[in-house]
């Protein structure tokens, strides 16, 4: 274990993310978010079947046992990614990203419907403040629902990254599964195998011919998210889960300054507070489940073979 390597894998890899999403957002006002989605998995393939062959896993990191789990969660995640690349183009990039905070809330909350972890009263009251944090952001766009124009597309993009952030949480609940029987590299692979599938089954839904300019920053929206991909299997390597979550919101940052600098947005005072509350919100729980994983980890020892 190498926590201060693990560190920096992960927070390069979430910067990679938000390069890839900005180039994504910058084709999004003529390509389809599911043409996007084609380009994104396509072309991070081959980045994925290098690092495999460079490994040495080509053959064993592909092997899997739960083949229809891969399926479900190929479909799960390529609808979240199509939501969240709608939303990227209706939305100021901050706002996408800080709405995107609510996924480990409903993980949670999947978590509890659909795996039986308990749901304690310090997890409740978390998720409750995180999504009262999600509710600030989206207060102005509801407001103006009916108003017409930008305005409804607007609160139009706030749904589509809602419901981004609902279909990620699902697919972490998959992943969960998966990981008991298969390897991350397969687990990797096969979704951008899953995705690609799909998006091709869109093209009756009007794909579009790309500009120059909007080919290249697909194509390096698939290479970028297949860096970043391996970067943040990597950091797992050095580093626990539980190390390396609080460093997810360091991706507000980037969004932050990639929205200022390359299109020109500012956060409003709710995304700024929305975030600030969703933040603290999840670092607490964070922090509270390392706190009873600590006390499992000493209880553990004293625990007989029989349990």
């Amino acid at each position: 274990m190498n926590p201060t390597k693990g560190i920096l894998f992960k927070v390069c890899a979430l910067f990679l993310f938000a390069i890839m999403a900005s180039l994504i957002k910058a084709a999004s006002e003529n390509v389809p978010p599911w043409q996007a989605v084609f380009f994104r998995a396509f072309f991070a393939m081959p980045i994925i079947l290098l690092w495999l062959a460079q490994r040495g896993d080509l053959r064993t990191g592909l092997r899997v046992t739960n083949a229809w789990g891969h399926f479900w969660r190929g479909v799960i995640g390529t609808t979240a990614m199509a939501f969240g690349f709608a939303g990227l183009g209706l939305l100021p990039f901050p706002e996408v990203t800080a709405i995107g905070f609510a996924s480990p809330f409903f993980t949670l909350i999947f978590a509890a419907i659909l795996l039986g972890e308990r749901f304690r009263v310090f997890r409740i009251g978390a998720v409750v403040v995180g999504l009262i944090g999600v509710a600030i952001i989206l207060y102005p766009r509801i407001t103006v629902f009916g108003d017409g124009g930008a305005a409804s597309l607007a609160l139009l993009g706030a749904i589509f990254t809602l419901t981004s952030a609902a279909f990620r949480s699902l697919a972490q609940i998959h992943i969960r599964r998966l990981v008991q029987t298969d390897q991350t590299a397969a687990i990797v692979f096969y979704f951008s195998l899953t995705s690609t599938v799909l998006a091709l089954l869109t093209i009756p839904l009007g794909w579009v011919m790309p500009t120059r300019t909007e080919f290249m920053s697909l194509i390096g929206a698939g290479l970028v998210g297949g860096v970043a991909q391996i970067l943040l299997t990597t950091g797992y390597r050095y580093s626990e889960a539980s190390t390396l979550a609080p460093f997810d919101y360091t991706s507000m940052i980037f969004a932050v300054l990639i929205g200022y600098f390359v299109f020109s947005e500012i956060p409003t005072s709710n995304t700024i507070w929305g975030s600030a509350i969703i933040i603290a919100a999840g670092i607490t729980i964070i922090w509270r489940e390392r706190q009873l994983g600590l006390k499992r980890g000493k209880a553990r020892p004293s625990v007989t073979p029989q349990g």
